[in-house]
């Protein structure tokens, strides 16, 4: 039962039979072809990124809708530094956004006057790790992989956090006068209707904001798929590069983009033979450091704090991605 959800409900196998078997028919298509298996890459992973999207996406906004900012302002109220960290992180994983949109509730807890090192956990948890993801990451991956990357996520916020409360940085905030989107804070007391129409139009939203970059990373997963050679990918990013880790981390900084559009990316690299540490540290590069993010956080954090999360946050997704190529 667990091989067919696996195969079968999240991974689709048989959308990837069906697509080849109606481009056969319609266009007497080849496996064997360039083109016609950069189209099925194109067209399995848009429509199986796309079912998988709505229905998690859904899925998780009715959850978040128990957790609006002011309650979960009040959850993190009152625990320790450490305790507070594992639970921003855990936190985290119920807020289905991008990186951009995870910040206007970041800014929202340090106005609340939460310690630092707690908003910068939920901060790198929120983007990089959720219910959502994990699923997603399944559905390619399989379980091993998907639940090491929330794992390691979780954990890479956690410390994070701490060491940022250690670092005792508070007087390095910006003050922020403007408003935020505080994203339905009423929802906490809703009824089942509301909280259905709440999912339905967060959903919609998220859809039609994540969907140009799922397209994006599709567009690119097949031509990493099909026509870069595969002795390139491996010479730049695979097992015998010594810096393919830093180098995937690095790239992963300047694109804007969410999990959803950079796991038809990672698929083709996976496919390539490129070491899963090398495609976790690119993923967990995108989602959270993304340029745009780090423009927005500028604008509350001082130089000396947004380089200091910035080096924690890629050294510690470095030292992820070369310690998870050693022992996988």
């Amino acid at each position: 039962m667990f091989d067919f959800i696996m195969q079968q409900v999240l991974g689709m196998q048989w959308l990837n039979e069906y697509v080849w078997l109606l481009l056969k028919e319609m266009f007497k298509a080849s496996p064997d072809s360039q083109i016609w298996s950069s189209i099925h890459f194109f067209l399995y992973d848009t429509i199986k990124i796309s079912i998988l999207l709505i229905v998690l996406i859904f899925m998780i906004t009715y959850i978040q809708s128990y957790f609006p900012p002011e309650k979960t302002k009040r959850i993190l109220t009152g625990y320790n530094k450490l305790s507070g960290a594992i639970l921003a992180a855990l936190l985290g994983t119920v807020t289905p956004f991008c990186s951009c949109s995870s910040i206007p509730i970041f800014i929202g807890f340090t106005r609340a006057g939460m310690p630092l090192g707690t908003t910068f956990s939920f901060l790198i948890s929120s983007p990089m790790v959720d219910v959502a993801s994990m699923l997603m990451l399944m559905s390619f991956f399989g379980s091993k992989f998907a639940v090491a990357y929330v794992i390691l996520g979780l954990v890479l916020a956690v410390v994070g956090g701490l060491f940022i409360n250690f670092l005792h940085m508070e007087k390095y905030l910006k003050q922020y006068d403007n408003p935020i989107r505080e994203f339905y804070s009423e929802s906490e007391y809703f009824n089942q209707p509301q909280r259905l129409n709440y999912a339905y139009n967060d959903t919609r939203i998220i859809v039609r904001n994540v969907f140009p970059y799922v397209l994006a990373g599709v567009a690119i997963g097949s031509v990493l798929h099909n026509w870069i050679p595969q002795e390139w990918i491996l010479n730049t990013l695979g097992s015998k590069s010594y810096f393919g880790v830093l180098i995937a981390t690095l790239i992963g900084v300047p694109i804007y983009a969410d999990i959803f559009g950079t796991l038809p990316i990672a698929e083709a690299l996976y496919l390539a033979g490129v070491p899963v540490g090398t495609i976790l540290a690119l993923m967990m590069s995108v989602t959270t450091l993304s340029l745009p993010s780090l423009i927005m956080l500028s604008e509350v954090l001082q130089k000396r704090l947004l380089f200091t999360f910035i080096g924690i946050v890629v050294a510690g997704i470095v030292l992820i991605g070369y310690v998870f190529n050693v022992i996988w």
